[in-house]
């Protein structure tokens, strides 16, 4: 019964940071995307008269999605059509919850890691549920019985499996470099430090290439813009054109899923996790001596404040390239997973081996 307490109780903070995270990244974008075109944002919404600067318009933005008029054309495969902005929104939240967010703590006895699937395989369990994501953009286009949605989902099926290769093939470096498949263990593997104690070696230090190239495929999945193809409604009609009301809600909200999901497996591959510089369970120890002791739910509490302000840094960047670029062509966008990304992820793996080979 603790056990499944403790389980209880991780699964509703994880889950609930997590929706609470993307809320506020749909503000966000809409202040940077103000910011960048001259604008003020969103900032009507108030609450007993405070507006706080748009604080409670993710709240208003979700009471109006789920108000809007849900209607379901007469010629849709409905089994495929319902079923699809669930897909998406489960493969892409599920995904969130193997990312840890501190390190493990102990209750009643036992050794609780603070990710809802503490799992020893994590990495291989992240990219088969994101392989599963695509089933959602192929039920939607089909389901919709609409050749311009059909269009759209294979357009976005064929991106998805194009740059799922991409991203596979870029974590291979990583994973040669911290031999593990649990997260936990990476973030770890990354609390180690050369040159005296001052540099520490994190993914983005090791393998920078890898860093980019997981940067760039993880954007062309999350079909954001510059790689919006499958998702461009306004120019070239995406996979969701026949969607409306609360079922269009769970595909944007799946998208923002995506950014936050993105955005915590690029900070737990190459930017430490949740590591502070000289921070361990019992505290700080410093390169030029000192030493600082700390309770080990201080060190936790900690830990979790740096992840979020990484996460955060992360998200912004990610935004930012939303409203800076333009969309690739399909054509270009194929040509730089398969004839720049996958090759160079593979130039990288064969340089990672060479290098691991010479300094052993």
């Amino acid at each position: 019964m603790e056990w499944v307490i403790a389980v209880a109780v991780k699964v509703i903070v994880i889950f609930t940071w997590a929706l609470l995270t993307v809320l506020y990244i749909t503000l966000l974008e809409r202040k940077e995307s103000a910011v960048i075109q001259d604008r003020i944002g969103a900032n009507r919404a108030s609450i007993l008269g405070l507006r706080l600067n748009g604080f409670f318009q993710p709240y208003a933005d979700a009471l109006k999605m789920f108000f809007k008029e849900d209607y379901t054309p007469p010629f849709v495969d409905k089994p495929f059509y319902y079923l699809a902005p669930l897909v998406s929104i489960v493969f892409a939240l599920i995904p969130v919850g193997a990312v840890p967010v501190a390190d493990s703590i102990g209750l009643f006895g036992r050794k609780f890691p603070l990710s809802v699937i503490g799992s020893n395989v994590g990495v291989v369990l992240i990219l088969s549920l994101l392989s599963l994501a695509v089933y959602g953009v192929i039920f939607g286009g089909y389901g919709s019985r609409n050749k311009y949605g059909v269009l759209g989902g294979m357009r976005g099926t064929a991106q998805a499996i194009s740059y799922e290769v991409a991203i596979g093939l870029s974590l291979v470096g990583v994973l040669m470099v911290f031999p593990s498949l649990d997260l936990n263990e990476i973030v770890h593997l990354q609390n180690r430090y050369i040159l005296g104690g001052w540099v520490p070696l994190w993914g983005i230090f090791l393998q920078p290439l890898a860093a980019v190239l997981f940067l760039i495929a993880g954007m062309a999945e999350n079909k954001r813009v510059p790689f919006d193809i499958p998702e461009g409604e306004s120019e070239i009609i995406g996979y969701f054109l026949e969607y409306s009301g609360m079922k269009f809600g769970m595909f944007f909200v799946a998208d923002f899923v995506e950014i936050l999901l993105l955005a915590a497996l690029f900070t737990t591959f190459f930017l430490g996790g949740y590591n502070l510089p000289w921070l361990f369970t019992e505290g700080f120890h410093f390169p030029w001596g000192g030493s600082l002791a700390m309770s080990p739910i201080i060190v936790r509490i900690v830990q979790f404040v740096t992840f979020n302000i990484k996460l955060w840094i992360m998200i912004w960047f990610l935004l930012l390239v939303r409203w800076t670029y333009p969309r690739y062509r399909f054509d270009q966008l194929m040509d730089l997973g398969w004839k720049s990304l996958v090759p160079l992820s593979i130039f990288n793996i064969l340089i990672t081996a060479a290098v691991m080979v010479v300094i052993r």
